[in-house]
Formats: structure tokens, sequence, C-alpha cells
């Protein structure tokens, strides 16, 4: 009642959100200075001798207290950007939305934000999203200013302590997430937080706290609305974050329908269940989910091209149907498929390119005579296309001693790949793979003089007659 009395006779502003400030010292949190990166280090005690405060802040203290390591480090300070920049030789000022600072540390890049305000953003859309927000504060302030409780804590390396605002400690302990403040307006302010919950809670196994979930399904259509480059960025954290699967599920539960999000959350969402979790999504978003956890690296396009590919496949199967060959067929899904991406998913050409590659040499494993392997083994693109076949072939959908074909192909020296061949086309020929044709005999040519005599020989006959 009373949030709502606030917002009649203050329409512009909402209620802070409550703090609770806590400090909570090494032996109540167990981060040691060795437990961070080099360079989050090094950036901190930079900003401390140059007479700011600095702290590693967000997600990596999150993960730090859940025992999993980092994959990026963020530090906030209450140095404004261009006292930061000068700070550091190696860094630069980026966003319009909020600025803040990449600072390069050998390898590393650390981001740093200043501390923002709790003043009501400088811009807001009709929406209430912030379309500029460049107002700074204190540190509890910044605090008031993040999404859910487990990303408000802040790490001081030096004193080995942990600043809590919001419980976001105990709340991490007890696998909650818990937006900061009222959910609606957040949501409104940045509507990708909703995707950003379902990514969370998935990866995590956090259960989404009722007041946190209640307003999503009732702000799901201002998604649509972001910036195309912001919310494919955030798809592409969901289905890369090492736990894709959950993510999705946690989306579902949410009451989030891929297709108000974005088309490839709605195929990647339609196919997850297909064939009990046997399909060729389900298959490569756990093969990429692995991967990450093994930490090694994955291809973007690889990955959409599987999640893609049960649409394109459908229109490949109609076209085959309807009497085309292999290639012609799908070469026209393919182009189907292209034309819907670029109705506005924001993919980019770099991922599209992959995808189209990667599709349209499906059928050319089919072709195992004459010189045609060899021209596919030497494609630039052959290796994912291998990739994809396996994957395929897991799937129940391409011929698995095709796959073992081209898998002993690779690896035979140059006479076996001969006998391979030879072997090949003795079978019968595979669809589009034309039976070998008998070479024509060309008629050999006189010698120039024969050539002349027969010239002068025929006008001769000729008048004759």
């Amino acid at each position: 009642m009373l949030t709502k009395w606030l917002r009649k006779i203050l329409p512009g502003k909402q209620p802070a959100a409550p703090s609770h400030k806590q400090v909570l010292p090494l032996a109540e949190h167990g981060i040691t200075p060795d437990a961070i990166s080099y360079a989050a280090e090094k950036v901190v005690s930079r900003l401390h001798q140059a007479g700011f405060e600095a702290y590693v802040v967000g997600g990596a203290v999150r993960d730090l207290l859940l025992g999993i390591e980092p994959k990026d480090y963020d530090v906030a300070t209450n140095a404004r950007p261009e006292q930061v920049r000068k700070v550091f030789r190696r860094s630069r000022i980026i966003g319009r939305r909020f600025q803040i600072v990449h600072v390069m540390v050998g390898p590393e890049t650390i981001e740093v934000t200043t501390f923002r305000g709790g003043k009501r953003p400088a811009r807001q859309n009709e929406h209430g999203r912030i379309m500029q927000d460049n107002s700074y504060g204190s540190m509890e302030q910044d605090a008031a200013r993040r999404d859910f409780t487990c990303n408000a804590l802040y790490y001081n390396p030096e004193r080995q302590e942990i600043t809590d605002f919001h419980h976001g400690v105990a709340d991490i302990r007890a696998k909650r997430l818990v937006m900061i403040g009222d959910a609606r307006s957040r949501y409104q302010e940045d509507p990708v937080r909703m995707l950003r919950a379902a990514r969370l809670s998935g990866k995590l196994g956090f259960q989404v706290a009722p007041d946190t979930a209640a307003p999503i399904a009732e702000c799901l259509h201002l998604l649509p609305k972001e910036p195309l480059a912001r919310l494919f960025d955030e798809v592409m954290k969901l289905l890369f974050s090492g736990a894709a699967a959950d993510c999705l599920k946690q989306m579902q539960a949410l009451g989030m329908s891929g297709k108000t999000v974005h088309p490839l959350l709605a195929c990647a969402l339609e196919r997850l269940p297909e064939n009990q979790g046997r399909g060729i999504v389900s298959l490569a978003l756990g093969s990429t989910d692995q991967r990450l956890r093994d930490d090694m690296g994955v291809s973007v396009g690889f990955v959409l091209a599987a999640v893609l590919w049960p649409q394109v496949r459908e229109t490949w199967q109609r076209e085959l149907a309807n009497g085309r060959n292999s290639a012609h067929a799908l070469s026209i899904a393919v182009g189907e498929m292209r034309a819907q991406m670029e109705k506005g998913w924001g993919v980019p050409h770099r991922f599209t390119a992959s995808m189209r590659e990667i599709w349209q040499l499906q059928p050319q494993f089919d072709h195992r005579r004459g010189a045609r392997p060899f021209r596919l083994l030497a494609q630039p693109r052959f290796r994912a296309a291998y990739d994809f076949l396996l994957l395929r072939a897991r799937a129940g959908e391409a011929d698995q001693a095709v796959a073992d074909w081209w898998t002993a192909f690779q690896e035979a020296d140059e006479e076996q790949r001969k006998q391979m061949i030879q072997k090949a086309e003795q079978r019968p020929a595979a669809e589009g793979d034309a039976p070998a044709k008998k070479r024509r005999r060309r008629r050999k040519k006189k010698p120039a003089g024969e050539q002349a005599g027969a010239a002068q020989v025929a006008p001769q006959d000729g008048a004759a007659e």
C-alpha cells in the first residue's frame, strides 16, 4: 500500500531499496586475494594508490562464494570514467547509456564502472526503459541500482572484506534469486533483466523469489522493443551459459515464450524435448555445455546451425518430396531460412555465413566417388561440416556408416584413400552420384599438311560433281 501511495504522489520516482549494510570478514566468506585474478587485483590496487575507493563487484564475487571460477571480473569505484582513464594507460571509455572503462592488463580486460547515483536516471523512454544514465553516487546508492541481491556484493582484496547491502550473501547460500527493489519497475528500466533472471537461475540452480518472478509475464512485451544487438547478445549469453537446457527450462517455468523473446529461443524451446532429449538441438546444446565446462572453445555458428537445423531440414525434405535433387532442395531451404533471419533477428553476418556453409555441405558427404571426396576435404569449412554430420548421425537423421567412412577417410593415407574410393565406386551410386560416364574417343587430328591437302581436294570434288 505504501509503495502504491508513493507512486501516486511521486510519479517520477521510486522508493529506494532498503539497505542493511553488513561487512563480512574473511572468516565469514573465505575469499582470499589469491582467489581473484592478478588483473583485477592490480586494477583495484592502482585505484587505491591513486586515492580512490575500488572493489571487485558483482558476478565474480557471487561465483567465488559458490566455488565457481569467475570468467571475468568487474571493478566498481568512486573515480569518474575520465579519472580512471588517466590512471591506466591501456584503457578506453565506452558506453552510451552508462559510461564504463575497459582496462587492459595483459590478456585480460577488466570492466571498471563508477558508483551510480540514486537519483532518477537522466533519460527514460515512454516504457520506463533507461536510455541514458550517467549520474554518479555512493557505493550504497550503486548497490541499490544493481539488479539482483547476489550481484550487489563488493569485495576489498586489501582488507579481505565483503560489503553486503541487501542480504546477498544469505540469498546466495539459500540459492535464491531476488530482485533489488520493485521488480516490475526494475524490468521496465531494463527489460533484459527478465532474460538474466532465467539465465542466472538456470545456470546456478537458484529458485527465483515469488516477487521477482511475478511481474515477468506482464512485462514480456517490453523485450521486443530492446535494440536487436543487445537482445541477441543476451540470447548468446543464455545459449553459451554452460547450462543452456536448464536456462531454457527456467524460461518456460517463468512463463517466457520464446516467440515473444527471440526467434532463436523459440526454435530451441520448441525442439528441446524432441526424441526425448536426443534430438539435434539437445545434443548440440549438451555438447556445448560440456565443452564450456572443460574450458574448451566453441563455435557460435555451429551451435546456431544446430538450433535452426530442424526448420531447415523440414523445408529440405519438403523440396525433396517435390522431386528436386538433394543439393538444390537444400539450397532452397537455406534461402528460406536466410530470408527469415534478415527480418530483424540481429544475427551478425559472420555467424549466418558460417551456418549456411555448414548446411550446404551436408549433401556432399553422400558423394564418395572420383575426385569429389578430395574436393570436399579441401573446403575451408569441411571440419565444421563434418562435425555437424556426426551430430546428425547421433540424432539418427544421417547414416552412421557414411559418418564412419568420412572419419576413416580423414585418417587414411593417400593410397588407402584411393582404395576407399574404389570400393565406394563398386557400390550402388548415392543420390546425385551419377555413374562414371564413358570417355568419348577423340578423333586424332591429321597433320597440318594433310588437312591442307584435304581442303584443296574438296572444292575440286565438288566442282566435278
